[in-house]
Formats: structure tokens, sequence, C-alpha cells
């Protein structure tokens, strides 16, 4: 086989380089070059295959074509039997998409991944491909997790070409790889791992699940920073990127999309660790929720939305007497800089000062809120836990604050609203625009806000 040229590319900028050294000329970072193919080597007579020959299409040179001749088909999708994963997939499985999952190790990306391979075996022939652990090890996990060995097929590979080779013979519909940090090819002399050996096998891999209609699931290590291992354009390349996120020490698990191109990015999907592996929580706003003895300070509870659905979240505030001449702000699962700006508002058009106080914001559950609907419930809990007086019982609120203390309306407010009334609320603190007709939401009183100053007062 003839050896491939290469060239070696800067990570962080991108660019190309003839040679290895030491700093990248362009951004002038150090030690980011890596070796990547500039063009593949000549395939052995043996290995040779065509393009398009995952798919045993003809070959030739594609055409351009005019979008109105293009058949629309219906995206056919195939349910996992589980539930919480269809849901952050879109609705199921879409043929030949490649789904990349990372997560903290031990958080149950394998576990996940190889039960639904256990619920799908009956209806769909899978492979199970690992480059970590023997078929042994493979084997007495399934058993531990109570799946059907039968329907169960795992191949111990981790070169990539070998792979493929043994997927086109058995023709699976689905296919997982079990690390992709460990797999290699042989047109590159770089260890597995390394970002033109994890670059160039999700090539391949994608390639083949576009050609053969394969479903492909990637499990991704991930970097101290939370980021995927390896080079950013692997979650260029696939059409889903999920991530498994946790609190260590709590059983419950949180499956989130950050990308994908057949349904709803932030879709939630959440799990319960347990003996006989990853269990769905039906009902995931009551984990989110503290049970309280009776009325507490410095506590309030939003609406948020990931994705499609609603989840009740209790905010956390505690506000006590500074002995530093800056005081600190801390928020666990919020924005920093924006905890600062609200204490700002707060101190402005609230007439509440806590630049003598330090600050601590916690969403509870370990879940991170990324919209503005979390601005009004984070200074109520605030205001409540500085006045040391709980907020009225059975309230939640939800609403963006601007720099002049209006209160902004929310995407979907009816839906939180409906959320709420479900759970038994009996308030609810609400953007003016957010309000719906009537008084009343089921038994649920809405009070409708414009300013910060009546949020204030709705809560006295």
């Amino acid at each position: 086989m003839a050896k491939a040229k290469t060239a070696y590319v800067c990570t962080d900028c991108g660019a190309e380089h003839s040679k290895w050294q030491g700093q990248c000329v362009d951004c002038g970072a150090w030690n980011t070059l890596s070796e990547i193919v500039v063009q593949p080597a000549v395939k052995s007579a043996g290995a040779a295959r065509s393009t398009t020959g995952y798919a045993g299409a003809a070959a030739g040179s594609p055409k351009v074509t005019p979008l109105t001749a293009v058949a629309l088909n219906a995206e056919t999708r195939t349910l996992t039997g589980i539930g919480e994963l269809d849901r952050v997939l879109g609705g199921g499985l879409v043929d030949g998409s490649v789904v990349l999952i990372g997560g903290d190790p031990g958080i149950g990306k394998s576990t996940l991944l190889l039960q639904m391979l256990g619920t799908l075996g009956a209806q769909l022939p899978s492979v199970y491909v690992t480059g970590e652990e023997s078929l042994a090890q493979v084997a007495s996990r399934a058993q531990r997790l109570d799946l059907p060995l039968a329907p169960l097929h795992a191949l111990a590979e981790t070169c990539i070409e070998r792979i493929i080779e043994q997927a086109l013979s058995s023709r699976p519909r689905v296919l997982v790889i079990d690390s992709i940090q460990t797999i290699w090819t042989e047109l590159l002399t770089a260890a597995p791992g390394s970002v033109s050996q994890v670059r160039e096998s999700a090539a391949k891999l994608t390639r083949f699940a576009k050609e053969t209609g394969t479903s492909v699931f990637l499990v991704g290590h991930v970097t101290k920073e939370g980021g995927i291992a390896g080079p950013r354009v692997l979650e260029h390349m696939v059409d889903a990127v999920l991530y498994f996120e946790g609190e260590s020490g709590s059983r419950f698990r949180v499956l989130r999309a950050f990308k994908n191109r057949f349904g709803a990015v932030n879709e939630l999907g959440v799990f319960a660790m347990s003996e006989k592996g990853l269990r769905e929580v039906p009902n995931p706003s009551a984990i989110f929720l503290s049970a309280h003895s009776g009325p507490t300070s410095g506590s309030a509870v939003m609406v948020t939305r990931e994705g499609t659905r609603p989840l009740l979240v209790e905010v956390q505030a505690l506000v006590d007497q500074s002995s530093l001449g800056n005081p600190r702000r801390v928020a666990l699962g919020l924005e920093q800089n924006r905890l600062a700006m609200l204490l700002a508002v707060l101190h402005r058009h609230g007439g509440v000062a806590a630049y003598d106080q330090d600050v601590f914001v916690n969403v509870v559950g370990g879940i991170r809120v990324q919209e503005t609907a979390a601005d009004l419930p984070v200074l109520l809990s605030v205001l409540s836990s500085l006045r040391d007086r709980p907020l009225p019982e059975k309230t939640i609120a939800f609403g963006e604050v601007g720099l002049s203390g209006e209160i902004r309306p929310v995407p979907n407010g009816e839906e939180r609203l409906k959320e709420a009334a479900h759970h038994g609320f009996q308030k609810a603190i609400v953007p003016k625009a957010n309000a719906p007709k009537k008084a009343k939401v089921g038994e649920m009183e809405i009070v409708a806000v414009e300013r910060l100053s009546q949020a204030i007062d709705a809560c006295r």
C-alpha cells in the first residue's frame, strides 16, 4: 500500500502546515498540530471499493438536480423502546442517522446503549462494537441488566476497515461504536484517539451510515472541560450530539440534545440509575422540587422549558453578610454574569441593595437553566433570603427582567401555566404579555406584572 500524503493541522485555528512544529504560526498556540490525511493512500485490489459500493448503487458522477424533482419521503422512525431516549432523538431512530453520545466516565453511556439494543434486538438486527472491553465483560453487563442475550450481537474490534467489513457481512440496522476514541484506520500511523484518527474513523462511519441506511451511535469521551475529546469537526459530522449529565453522588441522569437534525435542540430526557441499569423518570418535575416540611425562605419555583417539555424547577438562594471587600457571587446551574446583572437591576429598580452581601444561587437537581425565564424567580429567591421571609406557598414565577426593570414575556407561557396548574400550584407571577385572558388557569390565580417593583409587591 502506498503511503498517504499527510499534513499537520492546528486543532485551535485549523491552519495547515507541511511539517510538524511546536507552535502554530497563525494563532501562536503550542503543541496543537495534529497529522491528517491530505490524499488517501492507494488501496490494494483486495480492499478496493467504490464510494457507492456500500449500498451497491451504480457508480457514476452526481448530477445537479432541482429540488422540485426530489421526492420528499417521510422520515422513517423506529421507536427504541426507551421513551426518554426517543424524546431526545426527536421521536425515534432515523435510518442512516449518526448520533454522538458524550458524558463523564461511568455516567451510563454504555449502559443506555446496551439497554437500547436489548429492546431493539427482537425487531432490528444490531451490533455492539466494543473497543474498550472484552466480549465477556459486555455479556456480563447485559446479564446483570437482565437483558436477553440471544438477540444481542457484539464485536471486539478497533480497526475501522475491519469493522465496516464485518458490518457489510452481517448487515445490522443499528451499529454502536464504544468508543470512537479507540477506533483507528490503516491509512494513518498516528495513535488511536489522536485528532486525525478520530476524524478519519468518524468520516468513514458517517459515509457508511448514509450509504447503507444503518443507524450509527458513537460513544465519545469528554475532556476535563466537559467537551467531546478529539477534533471539533466530529460534532459537525454527525446528525445529533447528546450529552449525559449528572451530579456526582446523585442517581439521576439527564440526557440533553445539543444538536439534532431530526428533532428539537435542548430536548431533555431524565433517567435514574439503579442496580438494573437506567430507569426512565416519567415525572421529572417531581425530582427537581425539594420536599420542604413548611415554607422556606430563599426558595422559588419556576417553570423552565427544555426542548418541547415544560419542567418545574426550584431555585434556591442564600444571601449572607459578607466579610470580604469584594462579596462573592456564586451561581450553580445559572450563568454567573447574569446573576451579577440581576442584582444590579434589583438595587436600581427594586430598591434592594446586596452590594455588601454574599449571594449564592443554586438550581435544585443539578439541571442547568439557560433561558432568561429564570430571571424573575432568581430575584424573588434572593429577595426572600435577604429578608428571611418565605414566598407565598404554592407560588411559581417566570419572566425575563430587563435592565430598565421591566418584566418581559417568554415563549410558550400558556404551556408553562398549565404545567404548574397540573402540579397543584395556586398562584403564578408572570409577565403581563404571558397572562391569559382569564384571571385563573384551573384553580391557579394569575398575577400579571409589568415592572420588577410590581412583582416584589405581589410576594408580600
